[in-house]
């Protein structure tokens, strides 16, 4: 694996007084994906939460790009050059895609891929289509390409992408998939929350396996393929 960019140690959070992660470390390289897995209710999307700085109630140590940023408010985390694409996309959709992306703006990141929208079009061709269409009257599928597109926009280094593949259209999940792929030939790193086992595989180089809080499996995504008893105990629906 490549030098860490992201690295999580110890990490407990809690919504009010019960504790939904217990001692969850992970690490993402410089320009690597790694897919976090399991369950609906495993924990997924508070680990990713929790590293924004969206859960109050946490502990353990966090450090992007050699700082700590555990104890850091969410927009000072997204400003050290980490983006954050949740599970319910949260698009402005009072806005057009051309206005949504203007949002997300930010000047060009040392040692991250520099978007703009024109490249961003090239990217997610069915934003190119519809540069004027209001967030509201978008499909699924094209609100989560905005929901990425507006995200890179900011130029992160780092991406944390809850559920991509959920709900949408299997076309959309399939120019998801060849996004991301994109995305790391760019040299960009990304923490994807994944149930979907072959989407996952597709895309990612490693692999940590979720189970109510708890890590329950670490390693490549080969050796989590080779791996059926992991896969049936903690993947299988």
């Amino acid at each position: 694996m490549s030098a860490a960019l992201l690295t999580v140690r110890g990490l407990d959070a809690w919504y009010g007084r019960a504790q939904v992660l217990f001692g969850v470390d992970l690490e993402v390289g410089d320009g690597e994906v790694v897919a976090l897995m399991g369950r609906n209710g495993a924990g997924k999307s508070t680990t990713m939460k929790s590293i924004m700085g969206l859960l109050g109630s946490r502990t353990g140590e966090i450090v992007f790009a050699g700082e700590r940023i555990d104890a850091r408010e969410p927009f000072r985390i997204n400003r050290a050059g980490i983006g954050y694409v949740p599970e319910d996309r949260r698009i402005f959709t009072d806005l057009t895609v051309r206005e949504n992306l203007d949002v997300g703006r930010r000047p060009p990141r040392p040692g991250a891929p520099s978007w703009s929208a024109e490249r961003l079009y090239r990217l997610f061709p069915n934003l190119a289509t519809m540069p004027d269409r209001l967030g509201g009257r978008m499909s699924g599928g094209e609100q989560q390409m905005l929901s990425v597109a507006r995200t890179l926009m900011g130029n992160p280094r780092l991406v944390l992408l809850d559920e991509p593949s959920e709900g949408v259209a299997p076309v959309i999940v399939e120019q998801m998939a060849d996004m991301i792929v994109a995305l790391k030939k760019e040299g960009l790193s990304v923490l994807l929350s994944e149930q979907n086992v072959a989407f996952a595989s597709a895309v990612s180089d490693r692999a940590c396996v979720l189970e109510k809080g708890q890590l329950k499996f670490s390693g490549t995504m080969a050796a989590l393929d080779a791996d059926e008893a992991v896969r049936r105990q903690y993947l299988a629906v």
